[in-house]
């Protein structure tokens, strides 16, 4: 490693500033000033060897201007007496930021810990954390601050985040940031006032008491002699709300006993007909419409994704949520069956599933450990349609 010089200890104030260590100086904490900086120095044998390259470095460093550079008189038993740097030290922050030339930086920061202190004082501990990122925040600080502000005035508000009417602030502000209002929200809000569990970005409606725009559910029913909406095309789509309180339906209370669920939208337009029965428009990897659907509860279930590793997570995270749900073509017999078929997964995972059945548990590891061929997966739609009725008679509609 190369002597220390300017350029090094520049490198090492830059991070301090890319850390936030800079900002965060004076009442936030961070560094303690005088500080001493990481110097490499040349040892005995370069000053014997290389004297002239030593000359250079240390005429170098004694132009530098910011850092107090610290010597010491060596005793050579060759060269005599010579003053060497030893040392690099920055006295003051202030000093510090001026050599990177950051004082505008830190003058904005320390407007925006002004107006913070000044009007949300709980969010002081979010900034201290993450200066850099409150930094990057600062052209829009005020109006992050207008919105929490209006937020605790308006505790559970009931109405969606368009409604909401704050001088410069529109919708599309407030969903562009809501990953940054999550936690700051979080240490404003009283506890009472937030819905702790509804954890994610996608959720931040409903943690913080606004209308959300509702999941939906879209779904066939099968049997033609049965019907929601007489003379309409059966393709429907409702809320999670409505599609909840189809049991009170007569059609879904006393003839439904059949519920499948699938993942592609051919397979789902091309579901054959069948008695008491209806077949859900599947959403990958987003059960929030289902989980909580109690008449499905009561019906046959039935799961049909595709034959690989991201079929059968969603499968078990699925059973997670409504343990009686069985696989449908998703087992070994379906996937010989299909050969001709076969194609690979482009990004196959492995976990730990919980949910699976034995003989599931069984492929799946398979297809983990890549017994059928690399990355396999065989994808619903390649299916064949008469595969499909067979296996179609085999389930049971119930009583």
């Amino acid at each position: 490693m190369q002597w220390t010089d300017e350029k090094a200890l520049r490198a090492q104030l830059q991070q301090w500033w890319d850390r936030g260590l800079l900002l965060a100086t004076g009442p936030l904490g961070g560094l303690e000033f005088p500080r001493r900086m990481a110097f490499k120095t040349p040892d005995s044998k370069a000053l014997t060897e290389r004297f002239d390259e030593v000359r250079a470095w240390i005429s170098a460093l004694q132009a530098v201007r910011g850092f107090r550079i610290e010597t010491r008189v060596i005793r050579h038993r060759v060269l005599g007496e010579n003053r060497v740097p030893v040392a690099a030290w920055v006295d003051t922050p202030e000093a510090a930021i001026a050599i990177l030339g950051r004082q505008r930086e830190v003058q904005r920061f320390a407007n925006l810990v002004s107006q913070t202190q000044e009007r949300l004082t709980q969010l002081m501990p979010w900034v201290q954390r993450y200066p850099q990122k409150a930094l990057g925040l600062a052209d829009v600080w005020s109006k992050l601050l207008d919105f929490i502000v209006w937020l605790l005035a308006h505790p559970e508000p009931g109405i969606y985040l368009r409604q909401v009417s704050i001088p410069g602030i529109d919708s599309k502000f407030i969903e562009q940031h809501r990953g940054v209002l999550l936690p700051l929200l979080d240490l404003a809000l009283p506890p009472e006032q937030i819905r702790h569990s509804e954890k994610s970005v996608s959720q931040f409606e409903r943690r913080y008491g606004f209308s959300s725009k509702p999941l939906l559910v879209r779904f066939r029913i099968l049997d033609p002699g049965l019907s929601l909406l007489p003379g309409r095309d059966a393709d429907i789509t409702l809320s999670t709300k409505d599609f909840r309180e189809l049991d009170q339906h007569p059609v879904v209370a006393a003839r439904i006993r059949r519920v499948f669920i699938t993942e592609n939208e051919i397979n789902f337009l091309a579901f054959p007909t069948l008695a008491h029965s209806l077949v859900i428009f599947g959403a990958g990897y987003g059960f929030e419409a289902l989980s909580d659907v109690a008449w499905l509860k009561r019906v046959r279930l039935y799961y049909w994704g595709d034959i690989d590793t991201h079929g059968f997570i969603i499968l078990d995270q699925l059973r997670g949520k409504l343990s009686k749900v069985q696989s449908l073509l998703m087992d070994e017999p379906a996937l010989l069956a299909h050969r001709g078929f076969w194609g690979q997964e482009g990004q196959p995972e492995q976990r730990e599933l919980k949910y699976l059945t034995d003989s599931e548990q069984r492929l799946y590891q398979d297809l983990c450990s890549n017994r059928f061929g690399d990355h396999l997966r065989l994808e619903q739609e390649r299916i064949r349609f008469d595969y499909l009725i067979t296996a179609l008679a085999g389930t049971d509609p119930g009583g």
